[in-house]
């Protein structure tokens, strides 16, 4: 128990499912106290010892788990393509859409646009659906800007929807996601221009916590993403990588060569790719809402990753193009039915490994010392929130000991 006079908040009557241990680390009939946003004592209700608190109250028999993580977004952009959806469903292709102006230029062209205060007020809704079905932290990339002032523009406003809302907002640099029209000529221009002028600037402002990039014939060589790797690395900034999403380019085992956090997609990942990955301690970010927008046929190599003992993560891609889906609840479960991975694995790879994928040591466990993170749920067992589709049964948020939603 953490040492205190006495505890801001004690919750009692609830069974809480820790993800700290097998069977979700489940605690029946338990409490939970917590002092200055930390948990400082958990466990049964019939061993809580004498314990003061400004507040107690009974949760009526609830479950607690962790407050979810969302680790992998796009959220951040201005515009519409549900016309481009509408087009595809009739018969046109992607690449079509794309050479008469659409795809992801049209997102670039309406975020560059795009004042900031436009973007938050875009954006801000997301992040609000996000909270109010137990989402506590959440990543967001940049990537639809592709000039400096464009990228430092989102990420500017992914900062300020964390002040907003109250949600943890971690910030990744996503520069490199695709050519932009100004370099279609010259790509290694453009990786100099990330790598010389952006990256030192995204480092002097703090605005981001990591750096990504789309290693694809369709975006980036190995080369390319290598360099942009070395030189984040050599500012401090951690890496991640869209790797092996449409083929087996080589991308998580360039991830893991760069010790990535997380290599994210990874449908054609290969079996030295997932080795690569395991010794590497990367965590597998696996994104089903693109997997079903864009119909793909080949899944995630997701008992390799589990015979390797590689953390499989769960987050939602919301993005406007290949994965219009503001819900981790939703990614779970189609994590579920698409990927065949366990509602225990489900909910492990929405608290505990997307904690991972982030770097951060400090949430994704209901275990004394985290952050009061904590999600508060109207459910008769935790693998219902892989079960349940478009079923409201958050009864509350806290993040960092205090409601925030709903």
């Amino acid at each position: 128990m953490i040492p205190c006079d006495a505890m801001d908040l004690l919750l009692t009557n609830l069974s809480i499912a820790t993800m700290a241990g097998p069977d979700y680390g489940v605690v029946d009939d338990a409490a939970i106290a917590i002092e200055g946003g930390r948990i400082a004592w958990l466990g049964p209700l019939a061993d809580l010892p004498g314990i003061e608190a400004t507040e107690r109250r009974s949760l009526g028999g609830r479950w607690v788990t962790p407050a979810l993580i969302d680790c992998h977004t796009h959220l951040v952009f201005a515009g519409d393509r549900s016309g481009e959806f509408e087009r595809r469903l009739r018969g046109e292709s992607y690449e079509d859409i794309a050479r008469a102006g659409g795809g992801i230029m049209s997102t670039v062209r309406a975020t560059r646009r795009a004042s900031a205060d436009e973007l938050y007020a875009a954006a801000l809704p997301r992040v609000l659906a996000l909270q109010a079905e137990g989402t506590g932290t959440i990543e967001i990339k940049s990537g639809y800007g592709l000039d400096i002032d464009s990228e430092l523009k989102m990420l500017s406003v992914a900062r300020r929807l964390g002040e907003a809302s109250g949600a943890t907002i971690r910030t990744t640099l996503l520069a490199a996601h695709t050519v932009p029209p100004e370099f279609a000529d010259d790509p290694d221009g453009y990786v100099d221009l990330i790598c010389d002028e952006l990256l030192p600037e995204v480092v002097a402002g703090r605005l981001a916590d990591a750096v990504d990039a789309y290693c694809e014939s369709i975006a980036f060589s190995t080369s390319q993403v290598a360099r942009v790797f070395a030189r984040a690395t050599e500012l401090g900034l951690p890496v991640k990588l869209h790797a092996d999403q449409l083929s087996d380019s080589g991308g998580a085992a360039l991830a893991a060569g760069f010790g990535a956090l997380s290599a994210d997609h990874l449908e054609y990942a290969s079996a030295d790719g997932v080795r690569s990955m395991a010794r590497a301690g990367a965590v597998a970010v696996l994104l089903p809402g693109a997997f079903l927008t864009l119909g793909e046929k080949q899944v995630p190599p997701v008992d390799s990753l589990r015979g390797a003992g590689v953390p499989m993560a769960v987050a939602s891609d919301c993005n406007p193009g290949t994965s219009p889906i503001c819900s981790i609840r939703n990614a779970m479960m189609l994590a579920a039915r698409l990927f065949r991975l366990t509602p225990e694995e489900c909910l492990a790879g929405a608290t505990r490994e997307a904690a991972r994928a982030l770097g951060l040591d400090d949430r994704g466990t209901v275990e004394v010392g985290k952050r009061a993170d904590l999600a508060i749920w109207e459910i008769g067992h935790p693998r219902e929130l892989a079960y349940w589709l478009g079923t409201p049964q958050l009864a509350e948020l806290l993040t960092d000991g205090h409601t925030t939603a709903p």
